[in-house]
């Protein structure tokens, strides 16, 4: 089945950047919705930023303008990079992947890297 692995997270002052990186198993990663979720404790998940198989994107009003988005088909990866980072988005990031085949939708998610800002 497949796995997603999460990396680039950590601790970085306001004003960084980080940029995380999503590693997706298989060979049809070409077929999938993408996305990054985060949770901050006793914060319900949101959905930060999705990318479809056409590479049509799209953002939380909160992270528009500092965020991006992006895929690479070739090497199975979907990043985000994160620039002007707040306190605010500090959460722990999700990577999420979806695809309806079969008549049925598939759903999976990473472990989740954690991004804290602070100074």
């Amino acid at each position: 089945q497949v796995q997603l692995v999460e990396s680039g997270g950590g601790l970085v002052q306001p004003g960084g950047s980080l940029r995380l990186s999503c590693a997706a198993s298989g060979s049809i990663f070409r077929f999938y919705r993408m996305g990054w979720y985060r949770q901050a404790p006793g914060k319900q998940r949101e959905l930060v930023a999705g990318i479809t198989s056409g590479n049509m994107t799209n953002y939380t009003d909160s992270v528009k303008g500092r965020f991006t988005i992006s895929r690479d088909n070739g090497k199975n990866t979907v990043y985000l990079q994160m620039n002007s980072l707040r306190p605010e988005d500090t959460a722990v990031y999700f990577c999420n992947g979806k695809r309806t085949a079969w008549g049925r939708e598939s759903d999976y998610w990473g472990q989740g890297t954690q991004v804290t800002v602070s100074s």
